[in-house]
């Protein structure tokens, strides 16, 4: 008998799933120093936790603006006539900063693993700053509750294995997803830790079940050159083995794999030029905020990331000038 592949294996499962207090312990502590606001990390992250690298502070301030200019202009262009798919969301707050300033989807799904899941649950469950926005924006008195879903009429989060396509189309089915509405993907770091087989069946997926969408991936590129080597090699001493990193050869790799999947077309910036276009009086400002003794490190991490976005348009909305 042979085998399962290490990257299928429960240990890599459990170094993936860590991936996700990572990143969220890096943005609790950004916001913490002011490089943007977050008014709900604290309530999905208590500590605040050791410091972290100027370097990398800058890094998630990118990424957390790179990806709220793109999601904010889809909203737009449909005007919030809309549903989102975060996948692989993990901790993330978007749902709760798009109620605030009022521009939410007609609902906004969320997908992870399901143990991240019922963590997620437990502190919306016991925290009412984040349980309120759901049942203001919800017309019943009950919400749809289990260990591992949680389901109101603007905000669902579902516990699901994004390499398990029928049991994920069934999930999002039985919460009410509407192929026909114009409709937001989000991943963040998600498809490199999937083979390109399995990442490319699920881009193949959405683009086949969604005749108007977008899909915002926001992951490594350039990794063939020596540090991207170390940045794969540090990974992989936490057991983390980036099973996609094929695919994050080069920006035209990455906009390669959604053509080939049937996306109408598709752009990707890697971070560098991304932090370059972003408003400059705020990036003067979060420059203040702590000193950057070597800016040779900055550029570099910002060159092996990329934010790429995918569209198709039947509706003809523009998605593609966005």
């Amino acid at each position: 008998m042979s085998k399962e592949p290490f990257t299928d294996s429960d240990t890599a499962d459990e170094a993936v799933r860590a991936t996700c207090d990572d990143a969220s312990t890096c943005k609790r502590f950004a916001t913490s120093k002011g490089y943007w606001t977050d008014l709900y990390a604290q309530y999905f992250v208590r500590q605040i936790g050791e410091r972290k690298a100027p370097e990398i502070n800058r890094g998630y301030y990118g990424r957390v603006r790179g990806m709220n200019l793109l999601i904010d202009a889809f909203l737009k262009k449909t005007q919030c006539y809309c549903q989102v798919v975060n996948l692989g969301a993990g901790l993330d707050t978007t749902f709760w900063r798009l109620k605030d300033e009022n521009i939410m989807p007609k609902k906004f799904f969320e997908v992870d693993f399901p143990m991240i899941v019922a963590r997620k649950i437990h502190h919306i469950k016991t925290k009412p700053p984040l349980s309120k926005p759901l049942i203001e924006t919800h017309s019943t008195d009950s919400l749809l509750l289990d260990g591992h879903s949680l389901d109101s009429d603007r905000y669902c989060i579902i516990g699901a294995d994004l390499r398990d396509l029928p049991a994920l189309e069934e999930k999002l089915k039985k919460f009410q997803i509407n192929p026909e509405l114009p409709t937001l993907f989000l991943s963040e770091c998600v498809l490199v830790y999937m083979t390109p087989e399995k990442s490319s069946k699920l881009l193949n997926w959405v683009a086949d079940t969604f005749p108007t969408a977008m899909f915002i991936n926001y992951e490594q590129v350039n990794m063939n050159d020596r540090f991207g080597q170390i940045m794969i090699e540090n990974l992989q001493r936490r057991q983390c083995n980036l099973a996609g990193v094929d695919v994050c050869q080069s920006l035209d790799s990455q906009k390669e794999r959604f053509l080939s999947a049937g996306w109408e077309s598709v752009n990707a910036l890697d971070m560098m030029t991304v932090y370059s276009m972003l408003p400059w009086e705020d990036v003067a400002r979060i420059e203040r905020l702590e000193f950057l003794d070597e800016k040779e490190l900055l550029h570099q991490l910002l060159q092996h990331y990329c934010i790429c976005w995918a569209v198709k348009d039947k509706l003809s909305l523009g998605e593609a000038s966005i």
